[in-house]
């Protein structure tokens, strides 16, 4: 019989599953174009579609050694209760992170005010369903939805999750409103806390850093999708100077893989420094697991099982496994349910 290796699941904690439909597609000078290529297919989405769409989109995950999902989702109501039947028929532990969306974007994004949409939320979790609160951005919430979010926030048990810094242009609308950057808009308005989670960050300065430090607030790095959107590169080494608590996430799904989300963090921060000493394996594992969990507020969430007889670990002594796998395997190593 061949040997095996348990470790803990990996927690994909920033997840917008229809996008993986757009992963053959390169066309777009950039993010925005690209934007306007997701609105379309967003546009499109109907409950039934999510239902199988997602189921389909989940199985991948746990077959590439996520177990576990914070999917953030703005198509409608009726589409989250979708969302929601798929990660329980795939069997993956799904947090439901509900955006709010007050301008922009689409008609279905929006909800008529912040207190729609924390009735939404409140529904959601009465139905029994893992629930967390999304202000989506700086661009789709104004000032008074954020104040209200925040408050409300401080007074629950729900983590918030929310997109800032991904791209220039964001900022630069962010400061012509409000005289503010992102994260600085965040922190007036009561968004940042321990149970906060910064999606990207990519652009954000030394002060925003410090907020989040000050805060207790993590990032979730999803740098295979910010790769893909030419984003921009990550501020791996001052979020490890300041310990600010990493996470990674599939964002667009271009790809479905923890262990290639975690070496490009670790590539970012190598072509960046010219070291290869500034994250440990055990740090990349870290921030693929247990900061993941923190973030979606999961206190349990499944195992993996490495088979370490596949080739990509074959004849490397068990004790190395862990770093071995980090460095040099795909999430095809992992054994799924199905798997003998």
């Amino acid at each position: 019989m061949s040997s095996r290796l348990s470790l803990p699941g990996f927690v994909n904690a920033h997840s917008h599953a229809f996008q993986r439909a757009l992963r053959g597609s390169a066309g777009g000078g950039d993010f925005w174009s690209w934007r306007d290529a997701m609105l379309e297919l967003a546009r499109s989405q109907t409950a039934h579609e999510v239902r199988e769409t997602y189921d389909a989109v989940y199985r991948e995950m746990l077959a590439s050694g996520w177990t576990a999902v914070g999917e953030f989702h703005y198509l409608g109501f009726e589409e989250a209760l979708a969302a929601a039947e798929a990660g329980e028929a795939a069997g993956i532990e799904l947090v439901l992170l509900y955006a709010a969306y007050g301008r922009g974007g689409l008609d279905r994004f929006r909800q008529s005010s912040p207190a729609e949409y924390l009735r939404q939320v409140e529904d959601l979790a009465g139905k029994g369903i893992r629930v967390g609160l999304a202000p989506h951005s700086v661009r789709a919430c104004p000032r008074d939805w954020l104040e209200v979010i925040g408050r409300y926030a401080v007074g629950s048990d729900f983590v918030l999750h929310v997109h800032a810094d991904e791209q220039p242009r964001e900022i630069e609308e962010c400061v012509a409103e409000h005289g503010l950057r992102p994260i600085e808009l965040l922190a007036e308005t009561g968004c940042l806390g321990p149970r906060t989670t910064v999606v990207h960050a990519t652009h954000a300065d030394d002060h925003e850093l410090a907020l989040l430090e000050d805060s207790g607030a993590r990032v979730c790095l999803c740098p295979t999708t910010e790769a893909n959107l030419a984003d921009g590169f990550a501020p791996v080494e001052r979020l490890v100077e300041r310990g600010i608590g990493i996470c990674v996430g599939s964002d667009s799904n271009v790809r479905i893989d923890p262990l290639e989300e975690l070496r490009e963090v670790d590539g970012v921060v190598r072509r960046q420094t010219l070291r290869r000493d500034l994250l440990s394996a055990g740090d990349l594992l870290c921030f693929g697991t247990d900061e993941g969990a923190a973030a979606l507020g999961l206190d349990e969430w499944p195992e993996v099982t490495v088979e370490l007889d596949h080739p990509s670990l074959r004849g490397i002594d068990e004790s190395d496994a862990p770093c071995a796998l980090v460095y040099g395997c795909a999430g095809d190593v992992f054994l799924t349910e199905r798997d003998p």
